[in-house]
């Protein structure tokens, strides 16, 4: 988004009788590259719907401690990203799984997952994609799905550029020798 079309939709924020058109115009803007992003996380559909609600709904709770010292949707990444990371641990502590341990649940939930269109060669990648740690993981989705810029990820995540490019290097690395082990 331009930054002065977000500058407009803070300042309309501020007002009262302009607040709630201005925070729709906001879910607007962010709904679609947030789900993506959330999904991509979480690979289900109903959770990502589920957690992107619980994104906006914080948000719009929080709108008032929003002080803008980052971009409005480096605060939502932000909210995103803790959202599935919360989500995320639930499911391990309901599936008795380790941290450290693949999320073989998640992978469970996509094969039964009626919004998954992928192939046989999209589930393998994000079955590679579930072996790296968390916040590998969450550093290779917004790189290679969503394209980020390592200086805004370096914002969302509050991790330097360096520490950022070597975690996408490693995860990187694991995901093409997971690929690449029974070729």
């Amino acid at each position: 988004m331009q930054q002065n079309k977000e500058e407009e939709i803070l300042r309309d924020l501020q007002s009262p009788d302009k607040k709630r058109a201005a925070f729709t115009q906001i879910v607007n803007l962010y709904s679609e590259k947030l789900y993506w992003h959330i999904r991509k996380m979480i690979l289900n559909h109903d959770d990502a719907n589920d957690l992107l609600q619980n994104t906006f709904l914080k948000a719009w709770t929080n709108i008032e401690s929003f002080r803008g010292d980052s971009m409005l949707s480096t605060w939502l990444y932000k909210i995103a990203i803790n959202e599935c990371i919360t989500f995320l641990n639930k499911q391990r502590n309901q599936n008795n799984v380790s941290i450290d341990d693949t999320d073989v649940f998640l992978l469970e939930r996509l094969k039964g997952d009626t919004f998954f269109d992928g192939d046989k060669v999209q589930m393998k990648l994000q079955e590679a994609i579930l072996t790296l740690p968390e916040k590998q993981r969450i550093v290779f989705v917004m790189k290679y799905f969503d394209e980020m810029k390592y200086e805004e990820m370096s914002a969302i995540l509050d991790t330097s550029v360096g520490a950022l490019k070597a975690s996408y290097h490693h995860a990187t690395k694991k995901v093409e020798e997971f690929l690449t082990k029974d070729v």
